[in-house]
């Protein structure tokens, strides 16, 4: 029946598989990360909020990585004026349970994930309001259990982190996006001592790529918005064949 529909043996398999994990994810209730607007936030991040009208919270994922078992998903916090704070997301059981290992930063986002192995691993990320400044780096060895964050310069610098890429525990480039409205300029940057001392090397008002950087997707994850479920979709896979892993509430909460 399934040949003369044009179908193969394993295209009928693969069908099924994903048919059973799409049913797999459906069954799970979508991750609701938890936020709760203090005092101290609605003070220091210049907060508008009342009963009447309540400052809504949402959920903005940016980068989706895996070392081994272990799952790492990046992002922020905001409202519709204002971040409120990064947040990374981890699991190890497939996706099924998620918590924090590293601490929220406030007015920050996080982005790019890169691992150099099952232990080693890096995190680009920086303040976002008012203005794109201060990037730094998050750092694991312990196969992301815990993060330590590593300021890119000792002095304000503005822009953020466009793309890095580790080729050994000390050798590494990046490329700060310093631009301004239409006005392009990005910093090409290079390390021998695995982030603690950065050298410049380019200025260019073009766009700049790392020429040996990962490709992206290169794990076979990917994060799918849904604006019309309110979820990010957490999926593996590649072409057109997607198997929902995870997903997460866009909407978190209210601050009044």
């Amino acid at each position: 029946m399934y040949a003369a529909a044009g179908y193969n043996e394993g295209q009928v398999r693969s069908g099924i598989l994903l048919v059973l994990l799409a049913a797999k994810l459906a069954a799970q209730a979508p991750v609701s990360v938890a936020y709760q607007c203090t005092p101290q936030d609605v003070e220091a991040l210049g907060l508008n909020c009342s009963p009447d009208e309540p400052c809504q919270v949402f959920l903005e994922l940016s980068s989706a990585e895996a070392a081994g078992s272990h799952l790492f998903v990046t992002g922020n916090l905001h409202t519709r004026d204002v971040t409120l704070s990064s947040i990374l997301l981890a699991s190890d059981d497939g996706g099924t349970t998620w918590s924090e290992p590293a601490a929220r930063l406030r007015s920050a986002s996080l982005e790019q994930i890169e691992f150099l192995d099952q232990v080693t691993g890096w995190i680009s990320g920086g303040m976002i309001d008012p203005l794109a400044r201060d990037p730094f780096l998050l750092i694991t060895k312990d196969g992301g259990k815990t993060w330590r964050q590593k300021m890119l310069f000792e002095d304000t610098k503005y822009g953020t982190i466009a793309q890095f890429h580790f080729n050994s525990l000390n050798v590494a480039e990046l490329i700060l996006d310093a631009s301004r409205g239409k006005a392009v300029r990005q910093e090409l940057y290079g390390t021998m001592t695995g982030g603690d001392n950065w050298e410049i090397r380019q200025v260019s008002n073009v766009p700049l790529r790392i020429r040996d950087a990962r490709p992206a997707n290169s794990s076979g994850l990917r994060l799918r918005a849904d604006s019309a479920g309110g979820a990010y979709h957490l999926e593996k896979g590649g072409g057109r064949n997607w198997a929902g892993i995870a997903s997460f509430k866009i909407r978190l909460a209210d601050c009044r």
